[in-house]
């Protein structure tokens, strides 16, 4: 479980292929201090760390993986968001983000706003109904609130402080970003669908 508050930014330094599967090796400033099967979110991905090396930590991404985030596109020198799970005796300062992602919406639309940003993605219509305006979704792994919604796109705002220490700095038009919607529309949705409520 994660909160949605970025630790660090890391780099890809090295990207290979084991049969379906992709092998990432990141350099970030918390690397070190990371364990072997620690479960860290990697632009909102939940992956385990299979090997420590010296400042860099390597973890694996299987096909299922692959298909439902854009980490089939990470490049090296790619910058990536990095969380580690949350303390049970820390400060909650985001929301509930298990590190599931949903869904991968792209960039439609970025506007500065007079020191601050205005991202707008585009979305699938089969996913509107989790969206609620003022209501808590994780983009790459970042916990924001939506300003705006419709049934093609939504809209954040992102303040300079978060602008500075995520990976929203390099987003460009067009880009893909990985959704993790907030749990408890999910789970209301599902039950709706069942007809339980």
């Amino acid at each position: 479980m994660f909160t949605g508050i970025i630790e660090c930014i890391g780099e890809l330094k090295e990207v290979e292929t084991s049969g379906s599967n992709k092998i990432f090796t990141i350099q970030s400033e918390i690397s070190a201090q990371l364990k072997v099967d620690q479960s860290v979110s990697h632009d909102g991905v939940c992956l385990t760390v299979v090997e420590i090396k010296n400042d860099t930590h390597i973890v694996i991404a299987v096909d299922e993986t692959l298909k439902r985030t854009n980490l089939s596109e990470w490049k090296p020198g790619q910058k990536i968001n990095i969380e580690r799970a949350m303390a049970a005796n820390a400060r909650f300062d985001g929301h509930f983000v298990q590190g599931h992602i949903d869904a991968v919406a792209a960039v439609e639309k970025i506007k500065e706003k007079h020191g601050s940003w205005i991202f707008q993605f585009k979305l699938s219509k089969s996913h509107t109904g989790l969206i609620v305006e003022k209501g808590s979704i994780t983009i790459n792994g970042v916990s924001l609130t939506v300003t705006t919604e419709s049934k093609k796109s939504f809209s954040v705002a992102i303040i300079p402080y978060t602008y500075e220490q995520t990976n929203f700095s390099q987003l460009k038009k067009g880009g893909k970003v990985n959704i993790e919607f907030d749990v408890i529309g999910k789970y209301v949705k599902q039950m709706i669908r069942m007809k339980v409520i």
